[in-house]
């Protein structure tokens, strides 16, 4: 359920609310609008006697949240999250666009990759330094020797990186050179993990799982959140069906409803959802007409020799070609590029 402050509460009335909840052995998490102040009470299944809390000073009304996930649905915080990422705005007005290779290769290929990206009009440079691969003999990534590359490119150029840790105990190594941890499709609902990365302030990105409704990943999402750390975005990347033509089923329903039932933002990734290099763009189109605040895009200077995922990788000027299609359909749906 969500508390509901009266406009104008006090802090002492709210520090008096959320001493009522958790006296109740529950826990209140507060999210601050811009009119109003919303408790959140997080707990077990108990029954609790709403009425008790709508008599406290200050309370205006208690809503009891439907959905099981709590912290990331918008009744509990109606206005959209924002996630600042060195001052690049994820889930505001302006769609941002996070691009870069699969997979650490070299310093050559992601330093060359860095800049075109840049160059065309990326905000953000993704590439893995652990890769979770299907076969144990496929390239597994460069480990810390690839976190100290992208921790090159960010101070050459600007751009903030984002890499993906697989682990607990790589939280805390991934985090002294991450500006956002990606938690991937195969871990989506590694709760510990999530557990781990939500004790911690640095932004997280939660990727769909392979095979996981909406409503999973939601929460998910909340396990992030539930731990204290309110940077949460969620990425879109495609659902395992019984379609083959396609690496995954893109499942472009899935980004306005996820808008609706929730305040953080939502991206696409249409690399992993197609696996085809010829379908990224048209999908990543789709993304933003669908209502997406970025997309995550896999780039690589010469595809061809890629260590990983170079089917489904753009090369610079197609990448280019892309994020100019995309700032004529940014403002057809009331969005900045």
């Amino acid at each position: 359920m969500v508390i509901v402050m009266k406009r104008g509460a006090s802090a002492s009335e709210i520090s008096f609310v959320v001493s009522q909840v958790e006296a109740f052995g529950y826990r209140a998490h507060l999210s601050h609008g811009t009119e109003r102040t919303i408790v959140g009470v997080v707990g077990d299944d108990r029954p609790l006697e709403s009425h008790n809390f709508e008599l406290l000073p200050g309370v205006e009304q208690v809503v009891r949240i439907l959905q099981p996930f709590k912290l990331a649905s918008r009744d509990f915080h109606p206005e959209n999250t924002i996630v600042d990422v060195r001052g690049v705005q994820i889930g505001g007005q302006q769609i941002v666009i996070i691009a870069g290779p699969c997979s650490v290769e070299s310093r050559s290929q992601l330093l060359e990759t860095a800049w075109a990206v840049k160059e065309a009009g990326a905000m953000i440079l993704r590439a893995g330094a652990f890769k979770p691969r299907s076969s144990p003999y496929s390239f597994q990534g460069l480990g810390e020797e690839a976190l100290e590359l992208l921790a090159e490119a960010r101070e050459e150029t600007g751009l903030p990186v984002i890499t993906e840790v697989m682990s607990t105990e790589q939280v805390p190594l991934v985090s002294k050179y991450a500006d956002i941890l990606q938690i991937g499709t195969r871990n989506m609902q590694n709760f510990p993990l999530l557990q781990v990365v939500g004790r911690t302030r640095i932004p997280v990105m939660v990727k769909r799982g392979l095979m996981n409704t909406v409503q999973e990943w939601l929460l998910s999402a909340d396990y992030v959140l539930s731990g204290g750390n309110r940077q949460v975005m969620l990425c879109e990347r495609g659902i395992r069906t019984f379609e083959t033509a396609t690496r995954n089923t893109f499942d472009i329903n899935a980004i306005p409803l996820v808008k609706g039932w929730t305040h953080l933002p939502v991206l696409g990734d249409p690399s992993h959802g197609t696996g085809k290099w010829d379908l990224v763009s048209a999908v990543g189109r789709a993304c933003i007409a669908a209502g997406a605040d970025g997309l995550m895009v896999e780039v690589h200077p010469d595809p061809a020799k890629a260590l990983s995922d170079g089917a489904q990788s753009l090369k610079p000027e197609r990448f280019a070609e892309l994020v100019a299609s995309l700032r004529k359909i940014a403002p057809a749906v009331g969005r900045t590029l």
